[in-house]
């Protein structure tokens, strides 16, 4: 590889350094001597330097930060090689700086290695305590799931029996109502009876009223009686029934409760797999210094790059 260099005899002089270029350099202003036209001059020129690392590719070589320290330390001997090959024709003070910076530039990388391990191996420590999270929040969903299946069932039994204490409520009250029925036909059959014994005691004999009064009496007596009876039966059906009503209403209630419960349980179970799974976000956002450490190496070999271009 040959280079060009900057004429000796004044800035009007002085060409680009890389090959083939030949424009020349811009005026010089405060700060080192430029010895490239344009930045991308001088990172055409560095990049023609640089030679790959056998058995190494490029795109991978951020994956491991043993083998990105290889990458680097191969590239900066061929920087120094590169160095050492144009110290013939170079300043001794330039070429030794150059040098200099080679080996600070390396020493960079292997710096940057140790970063990178010790970055990976908060990455993996994050990672598992990651992982930890997630399972944990994996068994709280399954527990949740668990409860509200149960809840459901709870529910769905309640329900049940609610329906089965309708049907049974429903029997009795017509139960009930086929006694009282039977009650009050007994009861005007008797009053039936006693009208026609009444009347036949007044047909019989006249003599015998003051008995067929006492019997009418007796009747009109036993048909209050009756009715009495009838209007107490159909009282105490209502209350019965009143009752029941009251008693499935809390039953109702208090399955409506437990299923509210077990809602409000559900959703706060729901809230805090969702708090977990922001944190499962927010530290999986966090897992990304490895590909920052390849953007860093990446950054390191620019700055290398610019401070060769800078360089006296």
């Amino acid at each position: 590889m040959t280079s060009q260099h900057p004429a000796s005899n004044g800035p009007a002089a002085a060409i680009c350094r890389r090959p083939g270029c030949g424009q020349p350099l811009p005026a010089a202003g405060r700060g080192r001597t430029r010895q490239f036209c344009s930045d991308d001059c001088a990172r055409r020129y560095h990049n023609d330097a640089r030679l790959p690392a056998p058995g190494i590719q490029p795109g991978n070589a951020g994956d491991d930060p043993l083998d990105s320290l290889d990458a680097l330390t191969r590239q900066a001997a061929v920087l120094i090689k590169t160095a050492r090959e144009h110290a013939a024709s170079l300043d001794p003070a330039r070429v030794r700086a150059q040098i200099a910076e080679a080996e600070a530039a390396r020493r960079r990388a292997e710096a940057a290695a140790v970063t990178a391990d010790a970055r990976a191996a908060e990455a993996e420590a994050e990672t598992q305590a990651l992982t930890e999270a997630l399972t944990a929040a994996r068994d709280t969903a399954g527990a949740a799931e668990t409860a509200a299946r149960q809840s459901a069932g709870a529910a769905q039994a309640t329900q049940d029996e609610l329906a089965r204490l309708r049907r049974d409520s429903a029997t009795q009250i017509t139960a009930i109502q086929a006694k009282a029925s039977q009650e009050i036909t007994a009861a005007r059959q008797d009053a039936a009876r006693h009208a026609r014994e009444r009347d036949d005691a007044l047909t019989a004999a006249r003599e015998t009223t003051r008995s067929a009064e006492t019997e009418i009496t007796r009747a009109r007596q036993a048909e209050a009686d009756a009715r009495a009876e009838t209007g107490r039966v159909r009282d105490d059906a209502a209350r019965e029934r009143d009752a029941l009503q009251a008693h499935h209403q809390a039953q109702i209630d208090a399955g409506r409760a437990l299923t509210d419960a077990e809602r409000a349980r559900a959703e706060r179970a729901e809230a805090q797999l969702d708090t977990e799974r922001a944190d499962r976000r927010h530290l999986t956002s966090q897992l990304t210094p490895p590909a920052a450490l390849t953007g860093n190496g990446q950054a390191t070999t620019g700055t290398r790059t610019r401070s060769a271009t800078s360089q006296p």
